[in-house]
């Protein structure tokens, strides 16, 4: 049976990909990941978690058109699948939901996103 849940960096490569939509390709995506959570990254690491992502079925790709900066290489485009938004919606669902429940905010603060 195919893994149907997210790690956290699944779930943040995953939201990468939604966020950056025609420009979702591997060393774009590294990039953001930088960008936004200021860590480094492997490249490795990316190509290996959007693989993953794909065997589980949240992600397809396809080859985007060549582009001179890259010399005429074409680039491997990543988009999230019904399957992938549904992961993200209850993998969010189930930390607000715990969220919620934290003493320190229980009461005080409601997440609804």
């Amino acid at each position: 049976m195919k893994e149907t849940k997210l790690g956290d960096f699944e779930e943040v490569i995953l939201l990468l990909v939604g966020i950056l939509d025609k420009e979702a390709y591997a060393f774009r995506i590294a990039e953001e990941f930088e960008s936004q959570t200021k860590r480094a990254v492997s490249i490795g690491a990316v190509h290996s978690t959007l693989n993953r992502l794909g065997e589980k079925g949240f992600l397809t790709s396809a080859m985007g058109g060549a582009t001179a900066e890259r010399g005429g290489r074409r680039k491997r485009i990543y988009q999230i699948t019904a399957a992938g938004q549904r992961a993200l919606e209850e993998s969010k669902d189930f930390k607000m939901s715990l969220w919620n429940q934290f003493p320190a905010f229980a009461g005080n603060l409601k997440f609804n996103f």
